[in-house]
């Protein structure tokens, strides 16, 4: 017999609030001006080799999301299983800090392409931009690299929905999560883009990320998992709160990726539980016991 592929959707629907889990980070300084997005409730889409494993995964990311009033949006890919969801995967939003891990990547392949390996500055730079979210590190690789060249690396990673703020603004640059779920993609598996080097590099700094900064995806991991994170946070004049979250988690038979990025949060407090509230149902559900085979 084949293997079964399952597909489900969820509604979006509202119920009780959860309450605001407490992180400790710096605002970005970038300019509160822009446009509004309105949200419009869509359904995401689950598919999965695993029998019963997508229905489980709409229904409980469904139940995280009941009582939000943020505008969120979910892109994630489970190898072990094939298994796939998103919702609302191509909505575009300020990229505030989640644009870093794009800069080193950009780093990295520009460096491949000339055969040399990062300078101390370069590697100094890097870290803090990354472990830190040190945004004067990050102004001055991304002031070094040019967009030519951060363009260069999102046609080459095929990130086509990823635009950079005409103004220069790097933490206005707008994403998607589905474009986040190809970065994490090659940031975690064997590509012609990224080489081994480059890749293992990424996942280095992003396991490094100072305690303060580990809330969101990683929220209910299992403790074999190797864990990647990079968060963003940006409060503007419009749209509130951007809080989003991209994770990788390696290691110990584990191989899948998780990108939550979300605006209209009342606080950053407030974001960081809606995150939250979705990795532990996703953690939760991608390392259950698989269902017993019937005879």
């Amino acid at each position: 017999m084949g293997r079964h592929r399952r597909i489900s959707r969820l509604p979006r629907t509202t119920l009780a609030s959860r309450a605001a889990l407490a992180a400790g980070a710096l605002v970005p300084a970038i300019a509160s001006v822009g446009s509004a997005h309105a949200a419009t409730p869509q359904a995401a889409i689950c598919t999965s080799d695993q029998p019963g494993l997508a229905d489980k995964l709409s229904e409980d990311i469904n139940s995280a999301l009941d009582g939000s009033t943020a505008t969120t949006a979910i892109s994630l890919h489970d190898r072990t299983t094939n298994t796939t969801c998103t919702l609302d995967a191509d909505r575009t939003f300020d990229s505030a800090s989640t644009v870093k891990v794009t800069v080193l990547a950009t780093l990295l392949w520009d460096a491949q392409k000339d055969d040399r390996a990062l300078t101390q500055e370069e590697k100094d730079r890097a870290t803090a931009m990354i472990t830190k979210s040190d945004n004067d590190a990050t102004t001055a690789l991304w002031k070094q690299l040019g967009t030519d060249k951060i363009n260069g690396f999102l046609r080459a990673a095929g990130m086509t929905n990823t635009v950079l703020d005409s103004e220069g603004h790097w933490g206005l640059t707008q994403i998607t999560a589905n474009d986040e779920e190809k970065l994490l993609d090659l940031v975690t598996h064997a590509n012609p883009v990224l080489g081994e080097d480059s890749r293992g590099y990424i996942l280095k700094l992003t396991s490094e990320v100072i305690p303060s900064q580990r809330w969101g995806t990683p929220a209910g991991a299992p403790d074999d998992a190797q864990v990647h994170v990079k968060n963003g946070w940006l409060e503007r004049a419009t749209n509130g709160w951007r809080v989003h979250s991209l994770g990788a988690f390696t290691g110990g038979d584990h191989d899948y990726t998780i990108t939550v990025l979300s605006q209209d949060n009342a606080t950053m407090d407030d974001g960081i539980a809606n995150i939250e509230g979705i990795a532990r149902a996703v953690h939760r559900d991608l390392n259950a016991p698989a269902p017993s085979a019937q005879p």
